[in-house]
């Protein structure tokens, strides 16, 4: 060998958080309840008859991943009738900053292909 040659151990993608992100921006409604939590609009009632085409079945399907994921947060409130609430978790509020970023840098490229 010559001169204390270094060696690098082979580098992988990160599995857990890739998985993550493209699970989230595979559902196409994600983002847009983002947009709705950031408007104050925290309960799926609410929620679906705010956006023309998302359906109760796919909004509980989309809420649930992002629970799984520790994104959000569902708050049950103990009152007749039932009343659920979802809230962006500390962990959310950190990862949707990542999802800001990669929407910069797509709005970059772009820009540097137009």
């Amino acid at each position: 060998m010559k001169e204390q040659e270094k060696i690098f151990p082979k580098k992988s993608a990160p599995e857990k958080s890739a998985r993550m992100v493209e699970t989230i921006y595979g559902c196409k409604w994600s983002l847009t309840i983002y947009q709705l939590l950031a408007n104050d609009i925290n309960r799926p009632g609410a929620m679906v008859r705010s956006v023309e085409g998302l359906t109760t079945k796919v909004l509980n399907e989309c809420l649930r991943k992002n629970t799984k994921f520790g994104i959000l947060e569902r708050v049950d409130f103990n009152e007749v009738p039932p009343r659920v609430e979802y809230r962006v978790t500390r962990f959310g509020t950190k990862f949707l900053r990542i999802l800001d970023e990669l929407e910069k840098l797509q709005n970059e490229i772009e820009c540097e292909i137009a």
